[in-house]
C-alpha cells in the first residue's frame, strides 16, 4: 500500500520525503518490522522511540519514520521519509486502520471493560455465541482466539493498535463473525482501539484500581477514561448495582442500554443464588421470566460476570439455552481455576489484583473449605499503592494462614512493597 494511502485522513504537520512509498508493514518495535516498514518512533513512559530510528532503519528494513511534533527534523537520516503528527499514537491506529483495510467495519466487535470481570466476561460471552452457532475471535488479557484455535499468549489487556487491526484482519480472512475485545483505561487514553466500530459494550463495574503517577490521578479520571468507550458504542450493557456505572444511563441518553444486576432496579436481575466449590447456580429473571442458570465457576461474584454476558449475548440473538449451555461448560485460566492434584486438595488460581476482588474470592472459598484457606498472593510495583494495606487486611481477615509474595515489581523494591502490605495485615493477623 502506498504510504500516503496508509495515512489516509492523519493529520500530518509536515513531511520530508516521499509519500509515493510501497508500505509493507507498520509498527512501533523496530525488532518485528521487516523491509519496507513504517515505523512509528513513540516516546512511551520508559522507551523513546526516536532512539530507536537508526536501528529500524538499518536493521528493521524501515523506509518511513512518524515522529512527534516535537522531533527536530534536522535530525533526519537520508534517504528515509519522515512524517511529522500531533498525536503519533492516534495516528498509529488510523494508519493501521487503513493498512489492514478496515477490519472492524467487516465484523461485529464487542468491547468489554471494567475493573474487574473482564477477561472471565470475554470468555462467557463467546461461549455463548458459540452455542449459538456464531463463529467467534476473542483479543484479550490471556491470549488471542479464534473458536478453539489460540493464536498468540498476550501481556497485556489490550494490545497495541496495530496489533489488534493484524488479528481483525486475520479474523476477516477466517470469515469470523463476532470478536470480542477486551479494553482498559490505557487502551482508551493511549488510543489503542481508534477507528475500531463497535456494536456493543459491556461495562461490567468500576472499583479502586490503577490509581498511580504512571495511570489514573484519582477514581474520576479512571471512570472518564473507561466510559470513553461508552460514547463510541450503539448498545450498552451495565450494571446499575455499582457506585460509577450506575452514572452511564444519566450520562448517557441516545443510546440504548440494558441494565442487570442483583437489585429490582436493573433489568436483569438474578436471584437464589447457590455456590459450590465447583459452580454456581442462580436464577435468572427476565421480562418476568425465571430460568435457572449453573456457572461452571464458583463464586457469587462470578453471577454478575454471567449476567453481563447474557447481556450482550441477547443483544446478538442468543437465547436461554445458548446461556445455559454456554455457562455451564466456560472455563478461563486464572479465574477461579481449580488445579488438578494428587494431594486431594483444593488449590484454587483467581486473579483477584483489587481489594473487593480478593474479598469476594475468599468470602466464597471460606464457607466449604473443610481444613485451612491458605492465601498466596501479591502486588505489583509502580501501581496504585493505597490498595495493599487495604489488602492486607482482608488477607489477614478472612484467610487462616497468608504468605506474601513479589509480584513484577518493576522499579519498586520489593520490600517495600511487602511492608506497606504488612501495615493493616498486622492488625488482624492471628497467629495459627
Amino acid at each position: 500500500m502506498k504510504l500516503k494511502d496508509v495515512l489516509k485522513d492523519v493529520e500530518i504537520l509536515e513531511v520530508r520525503g516521499d509519500l509515493e512509498l510501497d508500505i509493507t508493514n507498520l509498527g512501533s518495535d523496530s525488532r518485528n518490522l521487516a523491509y519496507g516498514g513504517l515505523f512509528f518512533a513513540i516516546k512511551g513512559f520508559t522507551l523513546d522511540g526516536t532512539k530507536f530510528i537508526e536501528t529500524a532503519v538499518k536493521d528493521g528494513g524501515a523506509v518511513a519514520i512518524v515522529v512527534e511534533s516535537d522531533f527536530d527534523m534536522a535530525n533526519c537520516l537520508d534517504d528515509v521519509t519522515y512524517i511529522k503528527v500531533q498525536n503519533i499514537r492516534k495516528t498509529l491506529a488510523l494508519a493501521s486502520n487503513n493498512f489492514y483495510n478496515h477490519p472492524s467495519e467487516k465484523l461485529k466487535v464487542i468491547g468489554v471493560t471494567g475493573t474487574k470481570g473482564k477477561t472471565t466476561s470475554t470468555f462467557m460471552i463467546k461461549s455463548i455465541l458459540e452455542k449459538h452457532g456464531y463463529k467467534v475471535g476473542l483479543i484479550g488479557s490471556i491470549a488471542v482466539y479464534i473458536g478453539d484455535e489460540q493464536l498468540e499468549i498476550t501481556d497485556r489487556t489490550t494490545p497495541e493498535s496495530f496489533v489488534i487491526y493484524k488479528y481483525l484482519a486475520k479474523m476477516v480472512e477466517e470469515n469470523v463473525d463476532i470478536v470480542i475485545l477486551e479494553v482498559s483505561s490505557q487502551a482508551m487514553v493511549l488510543d489503542r482501539v481508534t477507528g475500531i466500530k463497535f456494536d456493543a459494550t459491556l461495562f461490567t463495574n468500576l472499583t479502586e484500581d490503577h490509581i498511580s503517577p504512571k495511570e489514573h490521578k484519582d477514581m474520576e479520571d479512571y471512570f472518564n477514561a473507561k466510559f470513553s468507550l461508552m460514547k463510541i458504542s450503539p448498545y450498552i450493557v451495565t450494571t446499575l448495582d455499582n457506585d460509577y456505572t450506575v452514572r452511564i444511563p444519566e450520562l448517557i441518553k441516545n443510546i440504548p442500554i440494558l441494565t442487570f444486576g442483583l437489585t429490582e432496579k436493573n433489568e436483569l436481575i438474578a436471584k437464589d443464588l447457590k455456590a459450590t466449590n465447583s459452580s454456581t447456580t442462580f436464577t435468572l429473571c427476565d421480562n418476568g421470566e425465571e430460568s435457572k442458570i449453573t456457572v461452571s465457576i464458583p463464586g457469587d461474584y462470578m453471577v454478575m460476570n454471567a449476567l453481563g454476558a447474557i447481556g450482550i449475548a441477547k443483544h446478538f440473538g442468543a437465547e436461554i439455552k445458548d446461556f445455559q449451555n454456554g455457562l455451564k461448560d466456560v472455563k478461563v485460566f486464572g479465574r477461579s481455576e481449580i488445579v488438578p492434584n494428587k494431594l486431594g486438595l483444593t488449590i484454587m488460581i483467581d486473579y483477584a489484583h483489587t481489594p473487593s476482588s480478593l474479598e469476594s474470592i475468599l468470602s466464597t472459598v471460606k464457607p466449604y473449605t473443610k481444613g485451612r484457606v491458605i492465601c498466596v498472593w501479591g502486588v505489583g510495583g509502580d501501581r496504585d499503592t493505597k490498595k495493599r494495606p487495604i489488602m492486607g487486611e482482608i488477607s489477614g481477615r478472612l484467610a487462616d494462614y497468608t504468605v506474601l509474595t513479589s509480584d513484577q515489581v518493576r522499579t519498586e523494591e520489593p520490600i517495600k512493597i511487602l511492608k506497606e502490605i504488612e501495615v493493616r495485615f498486622k492488625n488482624c493477623y492471628k497467629s495459627i
